[in-house]
């Protein structure tokens, strides 16, 4: 095949016309850049803004309160099952859609959603508490109460619900095929959402009691009564790699009590660290441990 060995700087041929192209293009490059439309721009700032470190809410009474900033996070349970690829801790996180994201500026909504090991407090995993009906900014969030659930993604103008609807033909979870879990900027019904007791036995008897922070709750959508649930065995392609897939979907065990996969806790900041979750703190030493190192120390006294 022939190949053109030959620049611009040789005048041969159509020599005008290819400088020509070559400055439009160099003038195009150079616009583009001063205005911030390149791609690799909107890719920085598009991560800069999702990876931004954040600080939650810390809690002086141990309850959850409308306005707190919180990381929702799936326990690690060492029952779970052994086919998973992601283990430990998991936060529910926004993930915006790769070639969207590098066509535009801001976030693409819906945008979708996943869980991954993320402990630390950033845009794209920190929460925000918000009343449904009213303003009840400071005020403690109960059990059976409606909610929602907002999030910035690291920006100063921007606002996402968590929603979710219906499964049907058209639109459902990508690898389950289960009722879709998304982020959207429109105020509606589908943003409710409920906590409620693990233990279906006390479930109606904490009716009405303050949500506590840091501690195992679920999290059911009010109009399909679906719980939030995050699959660890089944993993999404996304702008940051491989993450777990999260949908709305109750799991149910033998004596009809919810599966770990529908386990969330609504995380609060460190009072002792700014930038870390109360997930960082060591635990407290069981009562057996403790009894044992009180023996120890009037032993050696």
């Amino acid at each position: 095949m022939a190949q053109n060995l030959y620049g611009p700087g040789v005048r041969i041929g159509n020599w005008n016309e290819d400088v020509y192209l070559e400055e439009e293009l160099m003038k195009d490059f150079l616009e583009k850049r001063d205005k911030g439309k390149l791609l690799i721009q909107r890719r920085r700032r598009l991560k800069q803004n999702l990876l931004r470190p954040m600080q939650l809410s810390m809690t002086e009474d141990g309850y959850i309160h409308y306005g707190d900033k919180v990381m929702l996070v799936n326990p690690d349970d060492p029952d779970t099952e052994a086919d998973v690829f992601l283990g430990g801790d998991l936060s529910l996180c926004m993930t915006p859609d790769e070639i969207q994201s590098h066509l535009r500026d801001e976030l693409e909504v819906p945008c979708g959603l996943s869980a991954v090991q993320a402990k630390t407090p950033i845009g794209r995993n920190t929460f925000i508490i918000l009343s449904v009906h009213r303003d009840a900014t400071g005020q403690v969030l109960r059990y059976g109460q409606d909610f929602c659930l907002g999030i910035t993604g690291g920006f100063d103008n921007k606002m996402l619900y968590l929603s979710s609807d219906h499964r049907t033909l058209l639109k459902s979870s990508k690898r389950s095929w289960l009722q879709e879990v998304y982020l959207t900027d429109e105020v509606s019904h589908m943003n409710c959402w409920q906590a409620a007791f693990p233990d279906p036995q006390l479930r109606l008897e904490y009716e009405g009691f303050p949500v506590p922070a840091n501690a195992k709750i679920l999290i059911n959508h009010c109009h399909t009564n679906r719980g939030l649930a995050a699959h660890r065995h089944l993993f999404l392609s996304t702008y940051f790699g491989k993450e777990a897939e999260v949908v709305a979907h109750t799991y149910l065990d033998s004596h009809r009590v919810e599966k770990p996969r529908n386990h969330w806790m609504l995380v609060t900041g460190n009072p002792r660290d700014a930038s870390s979750t109360m997930l960082d703190l060591p635990e407290p030493p069981a009562e057996d441990t403790r009894a044992m190192e009180q023996a120890m120390g009037l032993d050696t006294q």
